[in-house]
């Protein structure tokens, strides 16, 4: 990788169905909601390091990429780096959110079940063309 060449995260919009509809799994850090994500690692592939994200930030590890290896990705942002995310279900219901070794805490102070709308009014604008692409792929349609 060259010094200019972008920095790749991945990630994952997980999605659960509920009684009422389709519901998205939001993270918060700091004043920022966002999907479950995180760097891609040398030599690691960008699904294989959005599976082992969602894995290490929500203990979820029953997705199931109902809609294929589809995937969408940001702009350049927070120097240059870039956010490639998939879409996949899961039936997990309780999210842990676990000790990061390396920070002594977990990476994340809340997370949250949410509909579209509700995830449309807590994400970034980085971050709704990535809700608005999974909505369409999934055709989450109205709650």
């Amino acid at each position: 990788m060259t010094p200019r060449s972008p920095r790749l995260s991945a990630g994952v919009v997980v999605l659960r169905q509920s009684p009422e509809g389709w519901r998205l799994l939001l993270l918060r850090a700091f004043n920022h909601w966002d999907f479950p994500k995180g760097m891609v690692e040398a030599g690691e592939e960008p699904l294989a390091a959005a599976i082992r994200e969602v894995q290490e930030e929500s203990l979820i590890d029953d997705l199931e990429f109902a809609w294929g290896e589809t995937s969408t990705q940001t702009g350049p942002y927070s120097r240059g780096k870039v956010a490639r995310y998939f879409i996949a279900r899961t039936n997990t219901v309780g999210v842990t959110l676990p000790v990061n070794p390396e920070l002594g805490r977990p990476e994340h102070s809340e997370f949250r079940w949410v509909s579209f709308d509700e995830a449309m009014q807590l994400v970034s604008p980085r971050v709704r063309p990535v809700l608005n692409w999974a909505a369409q792929v999934a055709n989450l349609g109205d709650d």
